[in-house]
């Protein structure tokens, strides 16, 4: 398992509180307003034992020098990688000029 996966596992534990295991990657590319924002890779998540999804997806974008984790669980209206990705940016969750990653 690489170092990116292993942060990405243990970053979803801890913000979801339950074991998960790695199930695979898609690539996202998303647009506003005609410009790309976002193009990178999401990596899919099992989850072990949460109350409400069965999957997780997560990646990592870099504010200054530290990383920064996200982890979208997969629940309604969130059903595949780009709604996780459209979810985040909509939400705040890190600024447009952070998104091309």
């Amino acid at each position: 398992m690489s170092a990116y996966i292993q942060n990405l596992t243990e970053a979803v534990t801890a913000l979801h509180g339950c074991d998960c295991a790695h199930s695979g990657t898609s690539r996202v590319v998303e647009f506003y307003e005609g410009q790309k924002v976002f193009d990178g890779n999401i990596e899919t998540f099992t989850l072990s034992g949460h109350p409400e999804a069965s999957e997780a997806f997560a990646w990592a974008f870099h504010n200054g020098t530290e990383p920064q984790y996200i982890a979208v669980l997969k629940v309604p209206p969130i059903s595949d990688p780009s709604d996780a990705v459209r979810a985040a940016i909509a939400g705040g969750a890190f600024p447009i000029d952070q998104l091309n990653t």
